[in-house]
């Protein structure tokens, strides 16, 4: 069972909230624009997206470099998108489809997950979401993925989301993370595809 970490530990507690001392401040580890702009090009929405985690606007932006209309929601105030807005808590979809990079820590990111299939199977949009690809290998999580498992998986070769996006405050553990989009869509039973992403065609010299 997921713990409740809406009060002391999480969503709902002090601006500064930590899951461990060893965690970035609200779990803001922001998401490289190359990792977006390769799941972009392999994956298409035929709708607005909304980004709920949207920090600074890392994913949003590029959203709507790509052409789609994005509402950007987080529950803190990064000063991008509409601030103070828990998306665990919202009743109702703001766009057909989710793109994001969750709060990981203490189960954050499998709500973040059930929330998002919620509200899309209202909408019949896509969940996107930017995991650490060591969860596809959890006995905790084994029930969902069978249960619910994504359509595509896109496993991305060089990607770091570092603590409040500063390289400076990564540790090793940090540094060895490797990701994945995964991709749900409306119907409960896939075929989960496999696919590689390569980031460094994306990269430009001003994301370094």
């Amino acid at each position: 069972m997921i713990p409740d970490i809406t009060t002391k530990h999480g969503p709902g507690a002090s601006p500064g909230w930590r899951l461990s001392p060893y965690r970035a401040p609200r779990e803001y580890y922001p998401t490289p624009p190359e990792a977006t702009r390769a799941f972009l090009a392999a994956e298409h929405f035929d709708g607005p997206i909304w980004e709920p985690a949207c920090g600074q606007g890392a994913i949003a932006i590029e959203c709507e470099a790509a052409g789609y209309d994005v509402i950007a929601t987080d529950l803190a105030d990064y000063g991008y998108g509409e601030a103070g807005r828990d998306f665990l808590k919202t009743e109702r979809p703001l766009a057909k489809h989710i793109v994001t990079n969750p709060p990981y820590g203490a189960g954050l990111a499998d709500r973040f997950i059930r929330q998002a299939l919620a509200m899309t199977a209202r909408t019949g949009g896509k969940v996107a979401m930017l995991l650490n690809l060591a969860s596809l290998c959890d006995p905790c999580r084994h029930h969902s993925y069978m249960a619910r498992p994504p359509a595509r998986i896109y496993a991305l070769d060089d990607c770091v989301c570092y603590p409040n996006g500063d390289p400076g405050l990564a540790g090793p553990y940090t540094r060895r993370h490797r990701y994945c989009w995964m991709v749900w869509e409306q119907t409960p039973k896939v075929t989960t595809t496999f696919h590689w992403l390569s980031t460094a065609p994306y990269a430009t010299r001003g994301d370094a």
